[in-house]
């Protein structure tokens, strides 16, 4: 028995000292691009925040489920939560509820926060009459699932003249969930869409 908890110790400790060197490497990169990408330090000190905020709130809701999965809708509710009203619910959703891997929560809850925060700064929800569409759908035959968020009735879009940091990070998420991101900036409103293979986040159940 003694043997057996040795080893499962070491198996812990182990796992423990890989999920840290992962959050040290992904902290350093918002702090290193958060400040590079900002007009002044103070700007850049609140993207960070900001970021670094969303990142502990994807590791609030790993721990409520001690790092097993979570719900994708839960996922999308605790990321927009401080964006929406209560009076006027500005986020309409539509989709399946599914299972997501704790690797995938990370990468969702991140994508959300950063439309979240650019929507606010720059979209839809940047005025009263703004509101934003997010609708996934899971494709049996491909075994996909495709997600769209889509924002109505904000300020008229233009292509932005250089990509940020955050849309290379929200792209580099995609990536790293195999999927395919892609940002289409019309006139009538920003779009996101992510098309990423089910086993790339799907829980088993």
């Amino acid at each position: 028995e003694r043997e057996a908890a040795d080893k499962l110790q070491k198996l812990i400790l182990g796992e423990l000292h890989h999920r840290i060197k992962n959050t040290l490497a992904t902290v350093s990169a918002i702090a290193s691009q958060s400040f590079r990408a900002a007009p002044s330090i103070e700007a850049g000190q609140k993207a960070m925040e900001g970021r670094l905020d969303a990142l502990g709130r994807a590791h609030d809701l790993l721990m409520q489920v001690s790092w097993a999965s979570a719900s994708l809708i839960h996922i999308f509710s605790t990321a927009t939560a401080t964006y929406d009203s209560q009076e006027a619910k500005r986020f309409h959703v539509n989709g399946p509820d599914i299972r997501i891997t704790s690797g995938a929560v990370i990468a969702l809850a991140m994508t959300f926060n950063e439309l979240c925060t650019n929507t606010t700064k720059f979209g839809a929800l940047s005025v009263p009459t703004g509101c934003v569409e997010v609708a996934w759908t899971i494709h049996e035959t491909s075994q996909r699932l495709q997600l769209v968020w889509t924002e109505r009735k904000g300020p008229a879009v233009e292509t932005p003249t250089r990509r940020s940091f955050g849309t290379r990070m929200m792209r580099s998420l995609g990536q790293q969930l195999n999927g395919q991101v892609e940002l289409t900036y019309e006139t009538s409103g920003f779009e996101y869409r992510l098309d990423v293979p089910l086993g790339s986040i799907a829980a088993l159940t």
